[in-house]
């Protein structure tokens, strides 16, 4: 398997059809601005953490959701229903990727979200490009996710909760004014069953690829976004 060593100067990639066998594509570079809005853009993202470099993958397959075809268990709907969380977008992106760094999963031994990668996508959302789905309750964070959008594709990055359903609720306000945007999918990367029965599928990266590159046509809805006046997902 050929792993890449990206230069510090040239934020260019290889060819993400050239990653090996679980997806590893390269090595190295950094987490500036350029470099990730360049990585997004050509289905590349960064997954490492404190004792690594930084590794760029490019996974065959992709784990992608189609926003229109969301699917809410009627529990969840019921919940959403009941309008005991409150919804807002980009209040808080930092305390939403920190709690997403100190939740820790089954598999996980520690967290992916490193200091570094804290500090580039603060930018990235200072830079209206990366953007923080909130679940308040009594005007505390209770649950969340984050995410870049390029174009038409929103990229998921990562979600927590501290309360049953709340990220689960972020995601279907998100899902519902991407459709409403226009959106063509949300970028889930990796297989997990959660995301799964909410309706998302695995497709070939060659796929992945060319809906991407379609979609990336559009233009980016960049700055702080805003939900539309009386908007609600159901």
């Amino acid at each position: 398997m050929t792993v890449y060593l990206l230069s510090d100067d040239d934020v260019a990639f290889p060819n993400p059809a050239l990653a090996g066998g679980e997806g590893l594509l390269a090595v190295g570079g950094d987490l500036r601005i350029e470099r990730l809005v360049n990585a997004y853009a050509n289905g590349i993202f960064p997954w490492y953490d404190d004792e690594s470099p930084i590794l760029w993958w490019s996974p065959d397959p992709r784990f992608v959701l189609f926003p229109e075809d969301l699917h809410i268990p009627r529990s969840l709907r019921r919940v959403i229903n009941s309008r005991k969380f409150t919804i807002k977008i980009d209040t808080a992106f930092e305390e939403v990727m920190r709690n997403c760094a100190a939740s820790l999963r089954p598999d996980e031994e520690g967290t992916w979200i490193v200091e570094e990668m804290i500090e580039a996508y603060c930018e990235l959302n200072e830079a209206g490009l990366a953007h923080s789905i909130e679940t308040w309750r009594d005007d505390k964070l209770v649950g969340g996710l984050y995410g870049v959008s390029l174009g038409k594709v929103f990229y998921g990055e990562s979600m927590f909760f501290k309360e049953s359903d709340a990220s689960k609720v972020a995601l279907v306000w998100l899902a519902r004014l991407l459709v409403a945007a226009g959106f063509e999918m949300i970028d889930c990367q990796q297989v997990t069953d959660n995301l799964e029965r909410f309706g998302a599928v695995a497709i070939s990266r060659d796929e992945f690829l060319k809906r991407l590159h379609k979609a990336q046509d559009a233009p980016t809805i960049q700055g702080q976004w805003t939900f539309p006046e009386e908007f609600f997902p159901l």
